[in-house]
Formats: structure tokens, C-alpha cells, sequence
């Protein structure tokens, strides 16, 4: 039996100085496994954040006297109905779309040669404005030319004319072939054929992902908490659920916050007159939801669908204007309520968190990028040896 004395170390389990250098091999492998396997990563997140959204379901379900693989399978076939259903009205939009492109094009052909001439006008008039003696310099001098007589070349009797080479050597004949047109979305596919099967294999395995995380939850918990054993256990169970509640919230926070935007959306557009009102609506509110870049991004969407009825600049301000002020009201007031209280970050960690995942996994890490921050927060949080990064996080 040993008695603590201030200032010695009883053991060296107590207190290991970390190696630097692994630390900074640990975090390149982690990236670099992040980043290679980002299609993996990514349907995995995916297949989560759709087991969360439909969670409350299958628990309402559950309730009912229904075994949970019973409720995991009807709230799943019931999900792909309702996306098979949604994915038809997309498809009846994006096609009608897809038939008035020519008037769109002719329409930003217009505005971009008005653009084009007044900028050139702008540079002509600053140019005129900054240079105006090498102007006149340069205008009489082409007065001067104009006014001076033209002069004939004299041949002399021994000069001959010389044949091109073209016409002495004829090029040889080159198979003339035609090539069939494609549309831009054909020659992407085309181009990134290995790409878009790697896409559709991964995105295959979603429905399978969700239905079984679904119906084996609680083994799925159980099995978790048997890998640790002791104080680890309890550790490793309260970082679960500091997780699973932040995810949840978050995820089904934004995405009944994302449906009410696209309704309103949707609404305010059809009221407008835009042409495709459906497909512009929900576009725009789920864009909203996109941290910094959100604003932009959903008001793009209606200015496009309204290019060929307004001419004029006030329609296209008063649409801008009201989804500016719907994104504002929504992130000002809905968001911190709905899910602001379950994410707890600074700006600065926000910031750089967009920047890091949105270069591991582009546009779909910008989307991840909050989440996947707050999981690692909710970790760190719960972790004795870890509470000091997870309190440089918090806001």
C-alpha cells in the first residue's frame, strides 16, 4: 500500500506526454482517409442522416404494437413512395424546363451583349476621359492617311507569279466524319462515366443502409457499448448520446426547417407568376440553409426562372428582395431556435470547419461540414482527457 506524495508521479499510466509526431501522423492519415474514401464517407453520413429524419416515424409506429423491424420497413417503403412520388414532379419540371432553354439562352444572350456594351462604352468613355491627347494624336493621323492618294505597284516584265504552295501541293484527303451533337448533360456522363456508376453503385446502398439502421438500433447500441468495458463504458455511452441528440436535432431541425422554406417559397412564387414555382421553391429554401453562401445561392434559382417574363430591373429586385428577406427572418429567428440550441460553435470554429470539409468533400462537405464539427465537439465534450478541445469548439 503507497501513500500519495504531492509532486511524485505513483505510476507512469497516470500522466503520458504525447508524442507530437504521432499526433501529426494520426491527424494526416485521418484526412487522407477522409479524403480518399469520400464517397464511402459521404453515403454513410448520408444513410445516417436519413435514419435520423425518419427515427421519430418508426417510433410513432412502435407504439402501436409493431415490431421495430416491422415499423423500420413500412416507414421505409413508405419514404422511397413519397420520394418516387417527389421525384416525378421533378422530373415533369425539369422537362418542361429542359424545353424552353432555347428562350433562356436567347435571354441571357441579350443581357450578356447589353452587359458587354455598356462596359465596352464605360472603358471607351474612361479611356477617352484619361488619354485625351493621344486620341486626337491617333485621329490625325488616320485623317492624314485617309487624305494621302493611293499608290499603284509597279510589276517589273521579268516578275512572275508564283503559285501558292496549296495549289502545288493539294493537302491530301482527310476523311470527312460527322459527328453526332450531344446535349451538355450527355457529354458530362459521357466524360465521367466511371464516375457517375461509382455515384449510383454507393447511392444503392442507401435504402439498404437505412433500413437496417433502423431495425438493428438497439443491437447496434448494445453491441457499442460491449467493445468498452468499466468507466470507458459509461464514457463511451454518454458521448453516444451527446452525439446521437446533437445529429438529430440538427438534422431533422434543418430539414423541417428546409420544408417550410420551400413551401413559403413555392407560395411567394406561384404568387409572382414565375414559371416552375415547384421546382424553383424547394431549390431555394434548401439552398437558404447552406452556411455564408446560402443568401446567394436561393436567390439565383427564381431570378433564372423569372429571365424570360421581366425586362425591366424592379421585378427581378422585388424577387431577389423577398427571398433576401424570407432567408434573413429565417435564419434570424427559426434557426437559433430550432437549431441553433443544439449546435454549440464559435464562428471561427464554423469558419474553418466549412474550409476544411468543403475541401475534403467539396459542395457536399460544406452541407456535412457543421454536423460532423458538432459530433466531434459532443466527443470531445464527454471525454475527461478531451474536454479542453471540446471547450476551444464551444462557443
Amino acid at each position: 500500500m503507497s501513500s500519495y506524495v504531492p509532486g511524485i508521479i505513483e505510476s507512469p499510466k497516470t500522466l503520458r506526454p504525447q508524442n507530437p509526431s504521432f499526433i501529426v501522423i494520426a491527424l494526416a492519415s485521418a484526412v487522407a482517409l477522409l479524403y480518399f474514401g469520400q464517397l464511402f464517407f459521404v453515403t454513410l453520413v448520408t444513410a445516417v442522416s436519413i435514419a435520423f429524419i425518419l427515427e421519430p416515424f418508426v417510433t410513432a409506429l412502435m407504439r402501436l404494437r409493431l415490431p421495430r423491424a416491422l415499423a423500420s420497413f413500412v416507414v421505409c417503403v413508405a419514404a422511397l413512395l413519397v420520394l418516387y412520388l417527389v421525384g416525378l414532379g421533378l422530373y415533369a419540371q425539369f422537362a418542361s424546363l429542359y424545353r424552353e432553354l432555347p428562350t433562356y439562352s436567347d435571354r441571357i444572350a441579350e443581357l450578356v451583349d447589353a452587359a458587354t456594351m455598356k462596359v465596352e462604352g464605360m472603358e471607351q468613355s474612361v479611356y477617352r476621359l484619361l488619354v485625351p491627347k493621344r486620341e486626337q494624336e491617333r485621329a490625325k493621323q488616320e485623317q492624314a492617311a485617309a487624305q494621302r492618294p493611293p499608290t499603284a505597284a509597279k510589276a517589273g516584265p521579268k516578275q512572275r507569279s508564283v503559285e501558292p504552295p496549296a495549289a502545288i501541293f493539294p493537302p491530301p484527303v482527310q476523311e470527312v466524319r460527322i459527328l453526332q451533337e450531344r446535349t451538355p448533360l450527355v457529354s458530362y456522363i459521357y466524360a465521367h462515366l466511371g464516375s457517375v456508376y461509382d455515384i449510383l453503385l454507393m447511392a444503392s446502398f442507401v435504402p439498404f443502409l437505412v433500413y437496417f439502421m433502423l431495425s438493428w438500433r438497439d443491437h447496434l447500441h448494445r453491441g457499442f457499448l460491449m467493445l468498452f468495458h468499466g468507466q470507458a463504458r459509461l464514457i463511451a455511452g454518454n458521448s453516444l448520446a451527446g452525439v446521437a441528440a446533437m445529429v438529430r436535432g440538427f438534422v431533422v431541425g434543418n430539414f423541417a426547417l428546409g420544408m417550410l422554406l420551400a413551401t413559403i417559397s413555392s407560395l411567394l412564387f406561384m404568387v409572382f407568376g414565375l414559371p416552375y414555382p415547384l421546382l424553383t421553391g424547394p431549390v431555394s429554401g434548401f439552398l437558404s440553409l447552406i452556411p455564408y453562401a446560402g443568401l446567394p445561392l436561393a436567390i439565383l434559382p427564381p431570378l433564372f426562372a423569372a429571365l424570360p417574363l421581366y425586362k425591366n430591373l424592379p421585378p427581378y429586385l422585388l424577387v431577389g428582395g423577398t427571398v433576401a428577406v424570407l432567408h434573413l427572418l429565417a435564419l434570424n429567428l427559426l434557426y437559433p431556435k430550432i437549431v441553433g440550441a443544439r449546435v454549440h460553435l464559435n464562428p471561427l470554429v464554423v469558419t474553418i470547419a466549412l474550409m476544411m470539409w468543403g475541401v475534403l468533400w467539396g459542395a457536399v462537405g460544406l452541407v456535412l461540414a457543421i454536423p460532423l464539427t458538432a459530433a466531434i465537439k459532443a466527443v470531445c465534450d464527454n471525454v475527461g482527457s478531451l474536454q479542453p478541445y471540446g471547450r476551444l469548439l464551444g462557443d
